[in-house]
């Protein structure tokens, strides 16, 4: 079945193209050259968030923090073990997938602090990475109340994920 979707949607975009009387072609050449032009425009802003927080990571300086907060976690009922995750899923998305896989190499995936590893990186966004695309098209440079209320959602996320785990 799945085999089949993308030639269906290749089918009934030709068919609505069509039946309003656009051309496809042209169509798909103006959403290429937009899509060109976002990249262009976008590229920056992400390479310097990526080098931020590859920099952040390899020095050792998110791993120092996470320890400070792990006492904290404990508060709110978060394992320790999940602080340097908790840390960095919202900046970065393949950062966090290596400490993800990490905790899984230690602990299992089947256990408490596995199973609370895999709701905290399902349920969290990287939020500057989301903002800092969003921001750079949306030329809003702004950003009073945007990135505290996602960072406040993603981590109310985590502790209310983790602690129905506990009873599931």
């Amino acid at each position: 079945m799945s085999a089949y979707i993308i030639p269906v949607i290749f089918l009934v975009v030709l068919l609505l193209s069509f039946l309003r009387r656009r051309e496809p072609y042209g169509g798909f050449i103006d959403g290429a050259r937009q899509a060109v032009d976002l990249t262009i425009n976008v590229f920056p802003y992400l390479l310097a968030v990526m080098v931020a927080v590859e920099a952040f990571r390899v020095s050792g300086a998110s791993a120092y923090l996470a320890n400070m907060l792990a006492p904290v976690l404990g508060k709110v009922g978060l394992p320790k073990e999940l602080a340097e995750l908790l840390f960095l899923r919202p900046v970065s998305g393949a950062g966090s997938l290596a400490i993800l896989d990490g905790i899984y190499e230690t602990y299992g995936p089947d256990s408490y602090v596995g199973r609370c590893a895999s709701v905290v990186y399902g349920s969290s966004e990287t939020v500057f990475y989301v903002a800092t695309i969003y921001f750079s098209q949306s030329h809003i440079r702004c950003l009073r109340y945007a990135i505290p209320v996602a960072l406040v959602a993603t981590y109310t996320g985590c502790i209310v994920g983790c602690f129905l785990l506990r009873f599931f």
